[in-house]
């Protein structure tokens, strides 16, 4: 997927992994693997035309290539596997997460990102609908998804919706007005940057999977995870990213975390895009993705 923002790039990075040697990392952590490959969307793209019709752009694109991951995502998971989605731009979590959500309707959500990504099509600045998945799968941002091209299959009785309850953000240091507003409105809980400053890692995780787990202690967690959220300085190629990220430890600490719940069921990891740093850059992100996914599928010192 590269059609949830401007930029080329997102869409090989599946295949940049691959090659890095991640189906060897996770058969060596004792995984089988089923490779379904990539989403094709020039099937998609040549049967939908190219125009935006409305605010959300791309969105015949997102939405339907979207649709096609939730019901692989659905399907797998209800054979009791892991479904590990590799990205391709954040926009693919609407699909991934709407499939966890039918399978699995309690599914809480770990968000491990330097953005919300809760706007809309009505209060995006941009309009690119990689900070639209939450916004879009949270009923009570009120969107009219009949009126969003390709995205119409979650208009449908019995769609799958996020309760923002069941929903904790890690890592945020870039929201948007609406975005903070939506979030105390909500009452979505959400460590900043500074809450991991003041806290340390080890006790913000403490915290979110406290929550996540508080009314439910045996709900299957859903892991997001935007290499954005790691400080640029360690990941620089991504789409947007801003200084002051998690550190490489803290960035590991966090998958483990998840891990030693024995709740992890499902994960994405998006926004490596290597078009968009030099080719020192774009190794050194793809190198600390590759890490945090075998990190995020069991990998552990001991």
């Amino acid at each position: 997927m590269t059609y949830g923002q401007p930029f080329v790039g997102t869409d090989v990075a599946p295949t940049i992994l691959r090659e890095a040697g991640l189906h060897q990392n996770l058969t060596q952590l004792g995984w089988r693997i089923e490779d379904m490959q990539d989403i094709d969307f020039a099937n998609i793209t040549s049967e939908n035309g190219y125009a935006n019709i409305c605010k959300a752009k791309n969105s015949q694109f997102v939405g339907k290539g979207c649709q096609i991951l939730a019901d692989i995502v659905k399907k797998k998971a209800s054979e009791n596997k892991f479904p590990l989605i590799l990205g391709g731009d954040h926009s693919i979590a609407m699909g991934s997460l709407a499939g966890m959500l039918r399978a699995r309707p309690n599914t809480g959500v770990l968000w491990i990102d330097a953005h919300a990504d809760l706007n809309t099509p009505e209060t995006s600045e941009t309009g690119n609908m990689h900070g639209m998945p939450l916004g879009m799968l949270i009923e009570e941002m009120g969107v009219d998804h009949n009126a969003i091209p390709g995205c119409e299959w979650l208009a449908k009785a019995g769609a799958p919706r996020l309760k923002p309850d069941s929903l904790v953000y890690i890592g945020l240091r870039d929201v948007d007005p609406e975005e903070r507003r939506a979030i105390r409105e909500l009452g979505i809980m959400a460590f900043t940057m500074f809450d991991i400053d003041r806290y340390g890692i080890g006790k913000v995780m403490e915290m979110s999977i406290h929550h996540l787990l508080k009314n439910d202690a045996k709900r299957p967690i859903h892991l997001s995870y935007d290499i954005d959220v790691v400080d640029p300085s360690l990941a620089p190629a991504t789409g947007t990213s801003v200084r002051g990220g998690l550190s490489f430890r803290e960035a590991h600490y966090v998958a483990e975390a998840a891990v030693t719940t024995g709740l992890l069921a499902s994960a994405d990891l998006v926004e490596l895009n290597p078009t968009l740093s030099d080719g020192r850059g774009a190794h050194e992100t793809a190198n600390i993705g590759l890490h945090l996914l075998s990190s995020i599928m069991g990998k552990s010192i001991i």
